[in-house]
């Protein structure tokens, strides 16, 4: 399993010709260190006394963060798994017409089962973000760039989530399904960017009003 690997293997790994992990499993890792950040700060919250009007909220959102990071960890060895169904098709011979035609039926479903898991790594990256938008609000002031740098990598994990249902769709052809995947996509990505975005802005003006 890649999420075993120590963190120099996986980059090691990462750095080199394999073909996984790649793009999708590095998403959904740094989408896990950016809901990592924010159950941190949560975890700095809770027992304060400053901040004993929000510890029930604050508990409730470390269940939520755990349950989503453990699932964006997921989908860095799920994200290898569905790959590799498409590299097999890769495989597959095309000699005859017949040969072509079962070639292009397995390798439109691996590609519409390969959309699947960024697809998902946009969806939990969107749950995380939230999160995060009230902890900008009610977690420790004591933390709150942290705040800033878990958004940032739930960004980078929704945008990347998104590049790799767009190569994907690219080589789809049904139209059906590109455009209702697409558009799915776009009305969460255009949300959780607003959000984001909002709350990186918020952090930093609290940092710079210090």
């Amino acid at each position: 399993m890649l999420v075993k690997k120590s963190v120099h293997e996986f980059v090691e790994v990462l750095a080199s010709k394999e073909p996984v992990p790649g793009g999708g499993g590095a998403a959904a890792l740094i989408g896990a260190i950016g809901m990592a950040l924010g159950s941190m700060v949560g975890n700095l919250t809770v027992g304060k006394e400053k901040y004993k009007d929000v510890e029930a909220e604050i508990i409730g959102i470390l269940e939520s963060a755990g349950n989503l990071q453990a699932k964006l960890l997921d989908l860095v060895d799920e994200d290898a798994r569905v790959f590799g169904k498409v590299a097999e098709v890769y495989k597959m011979p095309k000699a005859t017409e017949e040969e072509k035609r079962k070639r292009n039926e397995a390798m439109q479903k691996a590609l519409k089962e390969a959309c699947g898991v960024p697809l998902k790594i946009i969806e939990l990256s969107y749950d995380a973000i939230k999160l995060h938008r009230r902890l900008a609000d009610i977690g420790s002031r004591l933390a709150i760039s942290d705040v800033g740098v878990g958004v940032l990598c739930l960004k980078a994990a929704l945008l990347s989530g998104r590049m790799n249902v767009l190569i994907n769709l690219n080589s789809i052809t049904d139209e059906e399904f590109v455009k209702n995947t697409a558009d799915y996509m776009e009305r969460i990505c255009t949300e959780a960017l607003s959000i984001a975005d909002e709350t990186y802005e918020k952090v930093e003006r609290i940092l710079k009003n210090k």
